[in-house]
């Protein structure tokens, strides 16, 4: 790893469905207009539940293979994650995220008091602020994602929030309620975007799941399923994938496309330009946690 290795921001809009995202992420849509964000409509493995979805996210494998099979999974991942992959190749990590991916790549079960803030470069998540409370402002989770961006300068940065999923669950999909809280979302990407773009920063905002009318998700119906993907950076999917729905598989191998990493067995490459292979590491510069396994 070098100190200009490839730096990557995923952004999870948790329970941001594909159509609203269209309508009301007004800056956003901006950007594509202006040719500087692709979007794609990408539908979410099965069931279409948090914290299966994001070992989807993060692992590339579905849930038949990883075991997360519902929200009520609480145990660390047995597979090798994006945050696995880039301590491997000794890149720095760090997340501002939702309890329930600490449970997944930190430890489990989750300590509100002791585990809110974690630095340990042993762990797969290195830097973490994890917050425990759904209506937890998504304001604050970037505000935390921030001070961890500076602090640490982390080569995978991983913000996850819960606001409009929130929304959702409490009023519906269609709701005033929600269409507010994506809004909201797209002030604050609006804020901080720029800064990421013009610092070289690879862009990623997805979601996990969607959100049908009456505040459920889970199934099988497009707005519980289909989620966007805006892109900034390198042009990584092919124009044909710009009009079909990209399988949610594809995004953690997209991941480590984006950080110059190889990804893991279980990941496709489908679709991904082909890797270049990494310069050999010097024996010495094995990380801590690769000595550990």
């Amino acid at each position: 790893m070098t100190e200009t290795a490839s730096k990557l921001i995923v952004v999870v809009l948790d329970g941001l469905r594909y159509d609203a995202a269209r309508k009301y992420l007004g800056y956003m849509e901006h950007l594509v207009e202006q040719g500087q964000l692709s979007c794609y409509k990408v539908q979410s493995e099965l069931p279409s539940l948090s914290r299966p979805l994001y070992e989807v996210l993060l692992t590339g494998t579905p849930v038949s293979r990883n075991g997360i099979t519902a929200n009520h999974i609480a145990r660390l991942s047995r597979e090798q994650s994006v945050f696995h992959l880039a301590v491997a190749a000794n890149l720095r990590t760090a997340a501002a995220a939702y309890h329930w991916v600490s449970e997944l790549y930190s430890s489990v079960p989750f300590n509100p008091v002791s585990d809110r803030h974690q630095h340990n470069v042993l762990k797969p998540i290195q830097h973490g602020s994890f917050y425990f409370e759904d209506h937890y402002p998504d304001s604050h989770v970037f505000a935390d994602a921030e001070y961890l961006r500076a602090a640490y300068d982390p080569h995978f940065l991983y913000i996850h929030t819960m606001n409009i999923d929130d929304a959702g669950h409490r009023y519906g999909g269609e709701s005033k309620e929600y269409e507010l809280a994506v809004r909201r979302v797209d002030g604050l990407l609006a804020t901080l975007l720029p800064q990421w773009m013009e610092q070289g920063y690879t862009v990623l905002v997805t979601a996990d799941h969607g959100m049908n009318v009456n505040g459920c998700h889970g199934g099988v119906t497009p707005a519980e399923r289909h989620v966007p993907l805006y892109a900034f950076g390198e042009k990584v999917l092919s124009p044909e994938q710009e009009i079909q729905a990209l399988p949610q598989l594809r995004l953690a191998p997209l991941m480590c496309h984006c950080l110059g990493i190889q990804p893991s067995a279980a990941m496709t490459t489908e679709g991904l330009p082909p890797m270049v292979p990494p310069a050999p590491q010097p024996q010495e510069e094995v990380t801590a946690l690769q000595q550990l396994r």
